[in-house]
């Protein structure tokens, strides 16, 4: 018995170490800068020249010490098995030829990353197809639950929208495939991330402020404040912009969110631009709740950000893709069925997905 908790012991200990030292490469390596720090926007209201960053007008209520990050580092390398970090969740493929035809209809491919055409416009969020979120090939946050296609099996793209340069959200792997097949998409993000797409071969690139819009045809486009940051390096921190998105047609409206915290947002956006139709919102990566209160929301935020803009509609994102936190992955989307019961909103209303599920009935509505 002595023996085989000793090997235990010491298999705890070498994988502990192992760990550790993925973290210490993922947070402290500069050389992985994505963005240039001589980059000002001195001319942007959300941008403070004094510090030389970007900042949310409520501040970086998500700047951590090094002690936290280590605190938090070593929680989540010695966390209990979650299960589905194994299995993943199912998944409900589409071919090539179906999604040829994809038209008045959305599908969460997984993590932020939705497929939505309206009026002929085909929008594409935060496209993750690799198989980490992560700079390195065979380290970081692995996908448990597999794409529901491939980056050669979609759509033709219109627009491409960008929430941040979080690794999650920004994959370099995905936007080199998808520019080769496809050059003539147009990218929307936020300031300080065209130079980095340029550099993963996009051409085709518009910049935004908050609240600063841009038309295709009928629809308008504009990012919108979140409670959030970017961070690709070691010296890089919110020197770029983070956003969510606003898309406005004559009769029918889409928001996404993009990985935020629970703020007074929301509430400007549906004052200021109309309640959409359809709300993306993030229900996980939430745990250990100090750690990560600021920059993301929990299920029953999700709620309250739904009633806050008012949506007709809500798909829960950012979970069961990739394993970010300390709650199991399977509890954002349950946490959720709790808290719109509690609120007393139909639960046809806000709704999470299966990978590669699609809702056309609310383009139907």
């Amino acid at each position: 018995m002595l023996i085989n908790s000793d090997r235990k012991i010491r298999r705890s200990t070498l994988k502990l170490r192992r760990c550790f030292s993925v973290f210490l490469i993922l947070f402290f390596i500069p050389i992985l800068a994505g963005c240039s720090n001589k980059m000002l926007y001195s001319k942007s209201p959300n941008y403070n020249t004094e510090i030389g960053r970007f900042e949310h007008p409520e501040g970086d209520k998500q700047e951590k010490s090094f002690a936290n990050f280590m605190s938090f580092a070593f929680e989540f390398f010695v966390r209990e098995n979650d299960s589905y970090e194994q299995t993943g969740f199912p998944v409900k493929h589409s071919s090539k030829k179906t999604l040829q035809n994809f038209s008045e209809n959305v599908i969460w491919v997984g993590h932020s990353s939705l497929l939505l055409n309206h009026n002929n416009l085909t929008i594409l969020t935060d496209p993750h197809f690799s198989d980490r979120a992560s700079p390195f090939i065979s380290i970081g946050p692995k996908r448990v639950t597999p794409v529901p296609f491939s980056v050669a099996d979609l759509p033709k793209i219109d627009v491409v929208l960008i929430s941040h340069n979080h690794y999650d959200h920004l994959d370099e792997v995905t936007i080199r495939k998808l520019v080769k097949l496809q050059p003539e998409t147009r990218f929307i993000v936020p300031l300080g991330l065209m130079e980095l797409l340029k550099s993963f071969g996009a051409k085709n690139i518009t910049e935004l402020d908050w609240w600063q819009p841009v038309n295709l045809g009928e629809a308008s486009i504009q990012p919108t404040p979140v409670q959030h940051w970017s961070k690709r390096s070691t010296f890089d921190r919110n020197k770029t912009l983070w956003a969510a998105w606003m898309v406005k047609w004559p009769d029918f409206s889409f928001y996404f969110a993009g990985d935020a915290g629970y703020s007074n947002d929301f509430k400007n956006v549906a004052q200021k631009l109309g309640k959409p139709t359809l709300a993306a919102i993030p229900i996980g990566a939430y745990e250990p709740r100090e750690f990560m209160k600021a920059a993301h929301a929990n299920p029953d935020e999700a709620v309250k950000i739904f009633l806050d803009l008012g949506a007709k509609y809500a798909i829960g994102i950012h979970w069961g893709t990739f394993k970010l936190t300390l709650e199991p992955m399977n509890e954002p989307p349950l946490k959720l069925k709790e808290a719109i019961e509690r609120y007393n909103i139909s639960k046809d209303r806000f709704r999470t997905l299966k990978h590669g599920e699609q809702w056309p009935e609310i383009f139907l509505d």
